[in-house]
């Protein structure tokens, strides 16, 4: 696949200008590696692995370090703690920025070893999956959400651009985002992800969480996949495939700890006791969740009674890939009475809330309004920007005055 543009291109050389080291942390395939190997071609670059030790790293890291001098691109360090030490040690005696380049995958064990090392030496920057953006080559482009964050007034009044040369919906989300499903054929694609989940997630998840059972493992896979876009029951979690409610628990934070899983946090107001206080939980990647529901084509899934679930899986993942996009990253929610009023997606930043709905619908009206409105008058205090619906259809426009329904392919 040819190299396409990413939107955290310019944030990686900026921090590289000020800090020694810069770790980019991520899941696996999302283009770390590809990323820093393009800003940083002439630099020297190794990948580490969980068992071997091909370039003696974890036996004698000051040696490797010797051996290999600075600019160095080093991939998947969670796998050599040892040679963070070193580093630490090499870049308190060079005040030189820029020295080290590094990634990560599994964000427990790299943030544990990092705070306990480098801290105030290093840049810490997060990496998701491809962007629609980035897929059409549009990688140094501002983003839609950047402007409804920042000039939510003038945004509202404008009418985003389509994306060039986009498939149809339901491959884009049975493709999910992760760059190197763009090269397969859709034949291919299920060995792909299946050798994604057996080579990384099922290896490096056990390096988190001792997982014995991986059959068992691999049930509760399936079925996160079956509730992603939903809130939260740890307690039907295991006991649908017969695990205790801690061990689901367990799971889902080794998933998140190597960013196969996300949770949302739901929104509090303490005076409104009647708020649910569940956590929404969604795979970080669609196809993944495609191949884990057994959806087998786009075509399969365009039919699926679970394309809503995962078209709002797609989107909000979609939107928190372009958070790389925005000056600062802000604050991420949802809100949901048990009356039923529900809004999927609440961004928070300075103070103002940006509620956000996720329609797979290609056509709307104004019943669709109901849950903004019930949403300000339970907060009538809190500042509120545009409302936002995201949906299944061609075109974008204003159902009223204060909000704009923007299609998937303005994403």
């Amino acid at each position: 696949m040819k190299y396409k543009a990413r939107h955290l291109e310019q944030r990686v050389l900026s921090a590289a200008k000020v800090f020694k080291v810069v770790l980019i942390l991520g899941a696996r395939q999302v283009g770390k590696s590809t990323l820093l190997r393009h800003l940083y071609s002439s630099a020297e670059s190794f990948l580490f692995d969980s068992i071997l030790d091909p370039y003696k790293a974890k036996h004698d890291p000051d040696l490797f370090l010797d051996l290999h001098p600075a600019p160095l691109v080093l991939d998947e360090v969670q796998f050599v703690p040892a040679l963070l030490s070193a580093i630490k040690r090499r870049v308190d005696q060079n005040s030189k920025p820029g020295q080290y380049l590094l990634t990560g995958s599994q964000n427990l064990n790299v943030l544990k070893t990092v705070s306990e090392t480098m801290t105030g030496r290093v840049a810490l920057v997060h990496m998701e999956g491809m962007t629609l953006l980035e897929r059409a080559g549009l990688g140094d482009h501002d983003s839609w959400l950047n402007r409804y964050l920042n000039l939510p007034d003038q945004f509202i009044q404008s009418r985003p651009s389509f994306i060039p040369d986009l498939p149809s919906l339901p491959e884009v989300i049975w493709r999910g985002s992760l760059p190197q499903a763009f090269d397969f054929s859709k034949n291919e694609l299920s060995s792909f992800f299946s050798s994604y989940i057996q080579t990384y997630v099922e290896r490096d998840l056990r390096l988190v969480e001792k997982i014995e059972d991986l059959h068992r493992f691999g049930e509760f896979l399936a079925l996160l996949s079956a509730l992603s876009a939903h809130e939260i029951n740890y307690t039907q979690l295991g006991r649908e495939i017969g695990v205790t409610p801690q061990t689901s628990k367990r799971w889902l934070f080794a998933l998140g700890a190597s960013y196969q899983w996300r949770e949302i946090l739901p929104l509090h107001n303490n005076t409104i006791k009647r708020i649910s206080e569940k956590r929404k939980g969604f795979l970080t990647d669609s196809g993944i969740a495609c191949h884990l529901l057994r959806i087998h084509s786009p075509e399969d899934l365009a039919l699926h009674p679970s394309l809503g679930a995962l078209f709002e899986t797609w989107i909000v993942n979609h939107i928190h890939q372009l958070f790389s996009t925005c000056s600062h990253t802000p604050g991420v929610y949802h809100w949901r009475t048990h009356s039923g009023a529900e809004i999927d997606l609440i961004l928070e930043l300075n103070g103002t809330y940006f509620p956000i709905e996720i329609k797979c619908s290609r056509n709307l009206s104004s019943h669709d309004l109901r849950s903004f409105k019930a949403f300000r008058e339970a907060h009538p205090n809190k500042k509120t920007g545009p409302n936002l619906i995201i949906y299944a259809g061609e075109e974008s426009y204003l159902l009223d005055r204060e909000t704009m329904v923007l299609s998937w392919k303005a994403l």
